[in-house]
């Protein structure tokens, strides 16, 4: 369903068509940008480039080369040195939203959490009566 928004990068008012955020000429400079680190990461002796040094020589923001690998659109199998931040704690990882310690900690949250409503659950229900009320036998 397509419906009126302003681009999160210049503001204008645009016609949204699906998740993308931006205007089609912000999406466009997006693209330019992108082929530009693609293209320096298809070079072999750039391959083991870091996210640093692929910033520093193609000038596009780690923000944004992070924004593509979250998109999926570079894939990491091929460039062992780049790396991304864990959205929790901004640790450097290379696959998921989350490092490995985070993902400890949500899952140890969780399971603490249905246990205590497992607990909570179990234990029996006791009627309350009121002082002037009997229970019925």
């Amino acid at each position: 369903m397509e419906m009126l928004d302003n681009c999160s990068e210049c503001g204008h008012l645009f016609v949204k068509s699906g998740s993308i955020n931006i205007c089609k000429s912000c999406f466009d400079k997006e693209e330019v940008l992108f082929q530009r680190v693609s293209s320096f990461l298809k070079k072999r002796a750039n391959r083991t480039a870091t996210t640093y040094e692929v910033m520093k020589e193609t000038g596009v923001s780690d923000s944004l080369i992070h924004q593509f690998i979250r998109q999926g659109r570079l894939v990491l199998n091929n460039f062992p040195n780049i790396s991304y931040p864990c959205m929790q704690c901004n640790a450097q990882i290379r696959e998921g939203k989350l490092c490995h310690s985070c993902s400890q900690e949500i899952k140890h949250g969780l399971e603490k959490h249905n246990r205590e409503k497992i607990r909570s659950n179990e234990e029996p229900t006791r009627p309350t009566y009121r002082s002037n009320e009997r229970k019925k036998e």
